[in-house]
């Protein structure tokens, strides 16, 4: 090997090490808690300013400022950010959304208030703790992966991290101090963060914002690891340090050249886009739907104020508005997150690339070096730019429909990253780069004028996304994307077109913040000013486009009125709070101020009183309408319950002994059963499902006929819950057909079976809190297989919500309504094939009676209904035909009194002792 092959390697481990070490941080915080601490970076920035100031700034000797640093300050971080942050959203449900949005808003504090203190100038003066020879770093990566994993292996804190991990609350339960175990992999891992902090600062500029970004290039290196494998990050990271040193030994001619520079000189981004984009997403929990509340109405005048306060600077600041001018712009920008994450509740940090490249696309078409097209005018090239950038937004749009949570939130990272790095920051793009203001608009007030009128047609198009079905359809994606899958939501395009959307406002924003700074400067679009965005986005209200608009006003007032870093340490406390007020700020006031405005009793008057006492309730119903009285009507055809019709008078009493001769009936007259079977609607032919080793499903068969209730009950594990994923669409079969009518659906999606006619509801609610009950309703009416005018209407009148409880949001409303909320939904895009999961989970007594009594009026009208149902009684008084599964196979069909009490009669001979 030669001297500068083993130079180029030393270097390149050199790098690797200080990689592995946040690797190891990461992964050990992540398998203790759960979250990606995205914050590594700026707490890395933060111990190695405290230790130069330590040593530099008040003359202490090195290794007490090392001690200080390293063994109190770094874990205390990490302790504080565990017990004040992290433990109460894991108290409040552990949403991954929320904590993603704290994680970033800790980022986002410690800058500012890094910049706030130590100012936002690079210092070169830090102090080196470990010399330059990479055979040093290397042994303390070597040393501290091999005593972590050994802590992990053979201890009792091991064990009860791997407890932690795999289960919190059965930890917790098995007497594991699930608190204890976050706060020691906290702490540890800002001690990595800070040793990475202080061993690169030495050799990179020392700056706020550069350093945690550096940091945060390298979890390409824990992303690779899977956030479990400790000896595959520390691998992946030498092999990755190496490698990018070994790469600046290549010098080719032309852009060839430029190009491999720049790979050689962020492998680490490569490979986080890489790993990103190619690697399966992390963490199954983080595909669960998201805590979604009922969305804020704006306050009353809310917008003739906003509006007021942007039209001031033209009547009272003179002619210089360059301040000014970049409110509207960022505003245009802030829009594009309401439009994604806010409507969408897609995890996008990625949005200052798409605004750095609307500004990058506009400033090369308005000087003519667009490759391709001719100079153009400034506006022209501005909607040009827009019109070439949202495409790109595909980008991220594609991955995101199959990743959700965490997994999003690191691929549109990685993508605003590799943008950053391998466009903006290159000279063959940016060099001898302007950008002058359109013809006629030069000066402060007119191009602020031009602002506003572009600032109002991003509001048009935002508005628009909003409001009607389109707005329906990305609320339900947001809320819950399984339910607006099931509810027939076309949810990959939908997917796509809010990231297309959402990039294409982006590119608007960008271009005339370029154009009303008069320059491209891609700090302006770097990726810590994307997070800082997302994040003030999200606290001032995800779903608000008065919110973005404040926003916008308050980074730029508080940047150009204030010391550097007072918006960024304001929207990071903000962020760190988000726990406490999803809602917003304003949301959180109006409930604070709700709570102190005294409250006034009412009191009946004499009349009042009086008329009370000679009320007698006789038999009040439970429901309202149809589902509350013992009358269900369908189509004109009225369904009437016999007397003593209810849960318990089918085939079975209360205690489960079958019932005698002449004591089971139907109770509804007409009946809907039959002895001419009716044709076959939707069969399976012998379905194979393994996960693993396990077989779930081993060569399953079923017939659902059309008008007739079929149920499959049996155990837990049984096989149930795979056999309707299967017919739902949720899960693939490896072997064997789904068939509706004579077509094969075998390879459909859910969406696209819903519109073919197979509805279905979940055993875990699947209801959309941030909509109203109605607009639950019509989202199955207008994403379903046929749009009828009254289809909506017909749903509430027969579920029993067509009252008050109509225009209320789902959030906070109870089990038993949210179970009729998701029923009617199912049933409003007239289905031909009703799937019900366990449907009177959370329905007391009255509710079942009057839920048995509308499924037997669908069936009548020739719906076919599959149930999968554990309340035995219910399946006896609703079922035509019963399925008992075991280990994965149907081992008994047959009608519900001989099916039902067979399987009694097994249990009754396997509980009598021998």
């Amino acid at each position: 090997m030669s001297t500068f092959t083993y130079d180029l390697t030393l270097a390149g481990l050199s790098v690797g090490s200080a990689a592995a070490l946040t690797g190891i941080g990461l992964i050990v915080t992540y398998r203790a808690t759960g979250v990606l601490n995205f914050a590594h970076g700026a707490i890395a920035m933060v111990c190695a300013y405290a230790l130069r100031q330590c040593v530099v700034g008040w003359g202490w000797p090195l290794w007490l400022g090392a001690v200080m640093t390293l063994l109190f300050l770094a874990p205390g971080i990490g302790v504080a950010l565990e017990r004040f942050v992290f433990r109460p959203l894991a108290v409040l449900g552990g949403d991954p959304a929320q904590t993603l949005v704290a994680s970033i808003g800790v980022f986002v504090l410690l800058v500012g208030g890094a910049t706030l203190v130590w100012g936002q100038g690079a210092r070169d003066d830090a102090p080196e703790l470990v010399s330059a020879d990479p055979w040093g770093q290397l042994a303390v990566v070597l040393v501290l992966a091999t005593g972590v994993g050994a802590v992990i292996r053979w201890t009792r804190f091991g064990r009860e991290l791997r407890a932690v991990v795999d289960d919190r609350r059965l930890a917790v339960l098995g007497g594991v101090d699930a608190d204890r175990v976050a706060a020691a992999g906290w702490a540890f891992g800002s001690f990595t963060a800070g040793l990475t902090g202080v061993l690169l600062a030495p050799y990179v500029r020392l700056d706020p914002y550069g350093l945690p970004l550096l940091v945060m290039e390298v979890v390409a290196v824990a992303v690779a690891a899977r956030m479990r494998s400790l000896p595959v990050a520390v691998v992946v990271a030498l092999g990755i340090g190496v490698g990018q040193s070994q790469l600046t030994r290549l010098h080719l001619a032309g852009w060839r050249g430029q190009l491999v520079q720049a790979v050689g000189a962020n492998l680490f981004v490569l490979a986080l886009l890489v790993a990103a984009l190619v690697l399966p997403g992390l963490g199954a929990k983080d595909a669960l739907p998201r805590t979604a509340t009922a969305r804020v109405a704006t306050p009353p005048g809310a917008w003739i104020v906003a509006a007021v306060l942007f039209l001031l600077p033209l009547g009272f600041a003179g002619s210089d508005l360059h301040t000014s001018v970049q409110v509207p712009a960022l505003g245009v920008v802030l829009l594009s997150l309401v439009v994604v994450t806010g409507r969408g509740g897609q995890l996008s940090l990625g949005q200052a690339a798409y605004a750095g490249l609307g500004a990058l696309f506009t400033a090369l078409l308005a000087a003519g070096r667009f490759p391709g097209l001719p100079r153009l005018p400034e506006l022209a090239a501005l909607a040009l730019a827009v019109l070439l950038v949202a495409p790109l937004g595909l980008v991220t749009g594609w991955p995101a429909i199959s990743r959700h949570g965490l997994a999003l939130a690191l691929t549109t990272f990685a993508v605003g990253v590799g943008v950053s790095r391998f466009v903006f920051a290159q000279p063959y793009a940016t060099s001898g780069l302007s950008l002058a203001r359109p013809s006629g608009f030069d000066g402060d007030r007119a191009y602020y004028v031009l602002e506003l009128a572009l600032l109002a047609a991003a509001l048009l198009a935002t508005h628009a996304l909003r409001r009607g079905r389109t707005s329906r359809a990305l609320a339900a994606l947001r809320d819950h994307e399984q339910g607006a899958s099931a509810a027939g939501v076309r949810v990959p395009s939908l997917k796509l077109l809010a990231f297309v959307a959402g990039a294409a406002l982006a590119a608007l924003g960008g271009g005339m913040l370029g154009m009303g700074l008069r320059a491209f400067d891609p700090s302006a679009y770097d990726p810590v000013r994307g997070l800082l965005w997302f994040a003030a986005v999200v606290v001032l209200g995800a779903d608000s486009t008065l919110g973005a608009l404040a926003a916008a006003a308050l980074l730029v007032g508080l940047d150009a009125g204030a010391r550097g870093g007072v918006a960024a340490a304001l929207i990071g406390v903000l962020a760190v709070c988000v726990g406490r007020f999803p809602g917003g700020p304003y949301e959180a006031l109006r409930r604070a101020a709700g709570r102190l405005r005294p409250q006034r009793k009412v009191r009946l008057t004499e009349l009042g009183v009086g008329v009370r006492r000679r009320l007698r309730v006789v038999g009040a119903p439970a429901l309202p309408v149809q589902l509350g009285s013992t009358t269900a009507a369908h189509k004109g055809v009225t369904y009437r319950a016999r007397p003593g019709a209810g849960r318990t008078s089918g085939a079975r009493d209360r205690r489960g002994h079958p019932a005698g001769p002449g004591q089971r009936g139907d109770a509804t007259e007409p009946s809907h059963r039959d002895d001419v079977p009716t044709p076959p609607l939707l069969t399976a032919h012998t379905l194979h499902v393994r996960y693993g080793g396990f077989a779930a499903l081993d060569g399953v068969d079923l017939v659902v006929r059309a008008g007739q209730v079929t149920a499959v009950v049996g155990p837990n594990g049984a096989g149930k819950s795979t056999l309707f994923h299967c017919l739902a669409g949720t899960v693939r079969p490896a072997r064997g057909q789904v068939r509706l009518g004579g077509r094969d659906v075998t390879r459909l999606t859910a969406h696209a079976r819903t519109r073919l006619g197979i509805a279905r509801t979940f055993q875990q609610l699947a209801v959309f809190p941030s909509l109203t009950v109605t607009e639950n309703v019509r989202v199955g009416a207008e994403q379903g297989r046929v749009a009828e005018p009254g289809a909506v209407e017909r749903a509430l009148r027969l579920f029993g919500l067509d009252g008050d409880v109509r225009s209320l949001p789902a959030a906070g409303l109870p089990t038993g309504t949210l179970r009729r909320v998701e029923l009617a939904r199912a049933f409003a895009g007239s289905p031909r094939v009703l799937l019900l999961d366990e449907p009177a989970a959370g329905l007391d007594t009255a509710e079942v009676t009057a839920l048995t009594l509308v499924l037997r009026a669908l069936a009548a009208e020739g719906t076919a209904l599959l149930v999968v149902e554990h309340d035995l009684d219910l399946v006896a008084d609703l079922a035509d035909v019963v399925h008992v599964m075991a280990a994965g196979r149907i081992v008994a069909s047959g009608p519900p009194d001989r099916v039902l009490d067979a399987l009694d009669t097994h249990e009754a001979t396997r509980e009598t002792p021998a």
